[in-house]
């Protein structure tokens, strides 16, 4: 669910300063009791903020998410006016934007997913519930920390079937190729920030082209 601020000024993308601390983020009030916060429960804290416009959550200091539920999709185009404004208050910040892809918002995610990636540059992660999403946000928080590198391990091998359907949702990337992947990326953060380059060895150049594009990039 996303909250449509109706002002005409920017809208702030987060608080100042607000960084939180490792295992931690930072939702939007809105996002209290929901099932997303309750399946974030024994891998990371939540603290509650109204103050972040129209963030829906803070993983650190450098990266928040925006949040578009099947329902959003389904309903009209608020969404879209919500990641305009995301993107524009998101000057210095990674900007990740999580869709619902179900059955039911399927026929709307491409065109979603031209205005996120193609016109504003954003990241899109595709998810199918809120759950997998608390699974994927969870991986992103924990397997970025250097702090405690054993901690890092054992959560992206907990979280391996979740960052691993994800991954396989890149177009020319089996199973196969995702291990492969993951084996050298082991987070979402560190796959997405990867160069043709750094991909090309890996899967071969025309993958590697269809990865960067998936997260930043045009799609060929």
């Amino acid at each position: 669910m996303l909250l449509f601020v109706m002002e005409s000024k920017p809208v702030p993308a987060k608080l100042l300063h607000a960084a939180p601390p490792y295992g931690h983020i930072i939702a939007h009030e809105r996002w209290r009791g929901s099932a997303l916060v309750h399946s974030l429960r024994g891998s990371v804290k939540t603290i509650f903020e109204e103050e972040l416009g129209v963030v829906d959550f803070c993983l650190s200091n450098k990266t928040c998410v925006l949040y578009v539920s099947e329902s959003d999709l389904v309903a009209g185009n608020s969404h879209r006016r919500n990641i305009v404004r995301f993107r524009n208050a998101n000057s210095g910040l990674q900007g990740i934007v999580i869709v619902e892809k179900t059955h039911l918002s399927e026929q709307y995610f491409s065109g979603l997913q031209k205005l996120v990636v193609l016109e504003l540059g954003l990241t899109l992660l595709p998810v199918s519930t809120a759950p997998e999403a608390a699974q994927l946000i969870a991986q992103m928080v924990l397997g970025e920390n250097k702090e405690n590198p054993f901690r890092r391990k054992s959560v992206c091998r907990l979280l391996e079937p979740v960052v691993l359907s994800l991954v396989q949702q890149i177009p020319g990337v089996g199973k196969v190729k995702a291990m492969q992947l993951l084996q050298r990326f082991p987070s979402i953060h560190q796959l997405s920030g990867a160069s043709v380059h750094e991909l090309e060895p890996i899967v071969g150049q025309a993958t590697a082209q269809h990865i960067t594009a998936f997260f930043h990039k045009q799609f060929t």
